[in-house]
């Protein structure tokens, strides 16, 4: 296994795969200086199969810029502590982190960030490149489009749909849909600002 960033999310991650009993090899970083990250080589020039890889990265646009570079294979990364429901689905590249839980039929797309203690309900759809910080609480049916980053300790309502490419601030209550590319945040979640 290699991962594709050498920062605090790497960290994370290394955390997981070593719950997981796998092995990393490497990291890859751009940061010259950078030469070890908790015991593991950073590797700058790369000529050889990175395979499988997980890019970790926190920001969703990097993450997804990074795919479309690469040609690869994607891993996974999800701690033994997540409980997730057998008929789950979770894209590669996907990371789900300590005490998360995921329930029935739920699908997590490609490349996501599940960050600790997130629960996410029955028949939730998830799609690429989207990040649920830690805390937050999804109930049943909900739709988050590509890209969106939902803060941490927010929480929303049954059957909501959240846009692509969109920002819902942290410890923010969704109780309507919310369209692609906005800034909304609060208690009664509102639009700020077009992003």
């Amino acid at each position: 296994m290699f991962l594709y960033g050498a920062g605090g999310h790497a960290k994370v991650i290394m955390d997981i795969l070593k719950a997981e009993g796998k092995q990393l090899e490497a990291l890859i970083d751009d940061d010259r200086e950078l030469n070890e990250l908790m015991g593991v080589k950073v590797l700058h020039n790369v000529d050889h199969e990175i395979s499988p890889l997980i890019i970790s990265i926190g920001d969703n646009r990097i993450r997804k810029a990074i795919t479309e570079k690469v040609n690869t294979t994607f891993g996974r990364a999800i701690h033994p502590s997540a409980i997730i429901s057998d008929s789950v689905k979770i894209g590669v590249g996907t990371v789900v982190m300590q005490g998360v839980i995921i329930q029935a039929c739920t699908q997590i797309g490609r490349h996501c960030i599940v960050n600790t203690g997130a629960s996410i309900d029955h028949e939730c759809v998830i799609d690429d490149f989207v990040h649920i910080s830690p805390r937050v609480t999804l109930c049943g049916n909900v739709h988050v489009g590509e890209g969106t980053w939902i803060g941490a300790g927010t929480v929303v309502i049954p059957g909501v749909k959240i846009g692509k490419w969109t920002v819902i601030g942290a410890g923010s209550v969704v109780d309507k849909d919310i369209p692609d590319g906005v800034l909304a945040l609060g208690n009664r979640c509102e639009i700020v600002k077009t992003l």
